[in-house]
């Protein structure tokens, strides 16, 4: 990662480089289960965690060449709130931060077009008042659903809660999967069950949250995200952001690696997004980084990866205000909400 993300790496930011449009792959349409190719899914442990762990201490980018991926990043960033004191004004503040996530003067200093966040994420209850504050953008609206975050009401409640969120207005739905059929070894379970999900959303895409800090190994990470990506998943996600262990670069490196797997058998692209913990823009330059060098600059695109976060956001503008003037401003003058 010794460029950034174009190849005229002295006017990435310039240029523009990392303002993207959302560009948009076919839909995964999924396939048969099948199980020969999940059980032959495996993690080795030891070399996964040795390359995770190499990735953010020889790879380091500085000066024009951050602020590049550090606007990629922007424009990759699920602006959530997902508390259970949310409220309609709290989610306004949310969307006007989504519609302009980086000050005006910062991208006049950095030479770049305005930008957005790849999306808002919110509760169903939410999404009308993210429907009206977001009006006349092309900003995505993203509802958890399913009972989240555990994923434990009755079925038909989950699918009816999809269909009610697309209703609603919400054009990405991210679901949990029952963590059970995982842990049980139960595949077909989760294939029918991600496949229904996958038909209740209709014309939303669907993002398949593993909650991988409870699914027990990197192995059953691993056949989890191809049993989802089987069954029709647009998007696999990592986590709640509610779990003990959320986004994890080992974990991170299995789910892209099964997706690169993926599209290597059907020549379908899924998307990732890492959610839980990140919070740093160092953080997320690592993570762009581990993309690129696994997937390829095609999963750099809002449309095939997204950050699921909010506080990050603060953190990026802080570096690019340090960039363009020398010095730090206060965390506060930063708020997401």
């Amino acid at each position: 990662m010794s460029a950034p993300l174009t190849d005229s790496s002295t006017t990435a930011v310039a240029h523009g480089a990392a303002h993207l449009p959302q560009v948009t792959e076919p839909r995964n349409p999924g396939m048969p289960l099948d199980l020969n190719w999940v059980l032959s899914a495996q993690a080795n442990t030891s070399a996964i965690e040795r390359r995770a762990g190499s990735i953010g201490a020889r790879r380091s980018v500085k000066k024009a060449h951050q602020a590049a991926w550090l606007l990629r990043a922007v424009t990759c960033i699920d602006l959530t709130t997902l508390s259970g004191d949310d409220t309609d004004r709290r989610v306004a503040r949310l969307c006007a931060k989504a519609r302009q996530p980086v000050a005006p003067a910062l991208l006049d200093a950095l030479g770049m077009a305005p930008i957005t966040t790849g999306a808002v994420c919110v509760y169903h209850e939410m999404i009308p008042a993210a429907v009206e504050a977001l009006r006349g953008t092309n900003i995505p609206i993203a509802a958890v659903s399913t009972g989240f975050p555990a994923g434990l009401s009755p079925f038909e409640l989950r699918l009816r809660e999809i269909e009610m969120s697309v209703a609603a207005g919400a054009t990405e739905i991210d679901i949990v999967i029952s963590r059970r059929h995982v842990l049980t070894g139960n595949w077909q379970a989760l294939y029918d069950e991600m496949a229904a999900m996958r038909a209740a959303c209709g014309d939303a895409h669907v993002k398949a949250i593993l909650a991988t800090g409870e699914l027990g190994s990197l192995r059953n990470v691993a056949r989890a995200s191809l049993v989802c990506m089987m069954a029709g998943a647009d998007f696999i996600k990592t986590s709640t952001g509610k779990e003990s262990v959320n986004a994890t670069l080992p974990v991170t490196l299995v789910m892209i690696r099964a997706i690169r797997d993926f599209y290597d058998r059907t020549g379908i692209r899924v998307g990732y997004k890492p959610a839980g913990g990140i919070s740093k823009a160092k953080d997320a330059v690592t993570y762009l980084a581990l993309m690129k060098e696994e997937l390829g600059d095609r999963w750099l695109q809002p449309d095939l990866f997204r950050f699921g976060a909010s506080s990050l956001l603060n953190d990026i503008e802080r570096q690019l205000e340090h960039y363009v003037t020398g010095n730090y401003s206060a965390g506060y003058r930063h708020g997401t909400s």
